[in-house]
């Protein structure tokens, strides 16, 4: 499961690789090539130089590659999206269908980065905005189809399914026929503790199916935010429509958090009744 991360972790971590990138790049490679060649070869071109020239210069034009690389904006936006998507391997999903609605999530939030670039001033600020509040969108849309897998991979929960039923009939029938008092209270009292376990996995299999539909209407939200966004122009920067962009993307976080807590305090019953 991805790690949940801050803008600004993921910010630090994309200027860590858009510096290391400007120092391992082609040009910063040619500099250093040629400022040693030129230091070895040539070491005295005219009579005040010292072949220590040769260094500061490779160092100074070294400097200014890879300030030129730092201030690029667009290296940088790029290093971040490319940091943010690095933290949801899609392989780790089993289930194909979670799977596909989180590749379809972030080719929308791609597709939101290219509006971004669009734009300039305020409107670029806002939609950057409204893009950093996706990215909590797609974590938590991440972590619930994990919640997914889980929940479908526990053959525990499958096998209590089938044989839970069965296993309160026969005991009801017990029940029926026992005429001991003491035997029928341990017998009341498996009669209780089965129809609770019963309760609670079928709570776990709704659950499943809930967090099932929560994927799928979160993704139809996130396409509607897409057209949303392409819409806006630059006099509605501030508008109310704007505001309620936003509005409508913190009330979808909210809505998959009460998802994944629900599946986990289900889970939590399921394990304290075990």
């Amino acid at each position: 499961m991805a790690k949940d991360s801050s803008p600004n972790e993921i910010r630090q971590r994309a200027f860590g690789a858009v510096l290391t990138n400007a120092i391992f790049r082609w040009e910063s490679l040619v500099t250093l090539l040629l400022t040693f060649i030129l230091f070895v070869a040539v070491p005295q071109p005219f009579p005040f130089w010292q072949n220590w020239f040769w260094l500061i210069g490779g160092a100074l034009a070294e400097i200014a590659l890879v300030a030129s690389a730092l201030t690029d904006q667009e290296a940088a936006r790029a290093a971040v999206a490319r940091e943010f998507e690095s933290k949801f391997d899609l392989r780790q999903v089993r289930n194909p269908v979670s799977r596909q609605r989180l590749q379809s999530a972030l080719e929308y939030r791609r597709g939101m980065l290219d509006l971004v670039k669009r734009h300039s001033g305020a409107m670029r600020v806002s939609l950057q905005q409204t893009v950093d509040d996706i990215n909590d969108w797609i974590a938590q849309m991440y972590e619930l189809a994990m919640h997914v897998d889980a929940f479908e991979s526990n053959d525990l929960v499958e096998r209590d399914r089938k044989m839970v039923p069965q296993q309160l009939d026969k005991t009801r029938i017990r029940l029926d026929r026992e005429a001991d008092p003491a035997v029928r209270r341990d017998l009341e009292n498996q009669v209780k503790q089965l129809e609770q376990q019963l309760v609670n996995l079928e709570a776990t299999a709704n659950s499943v199916k809930r967090a099932e539909i929560q994927l799928e209407s979160t993704l139809s939200s996130l396409g509607t935010i897409y057209a949303q966004m392409s819409l806006l122009g630059t006099k509605e920067v501030d508008s109310s429509r704007a505001q309620r962009l936003r509005l409508e993307i913190q009330d979808e976080v909210s809505s998959l958090q009460d998802t994944i807590e629900a599946m986990d305090e289900v889970q939590a019953q399921r394990l304290r009744l075990s």
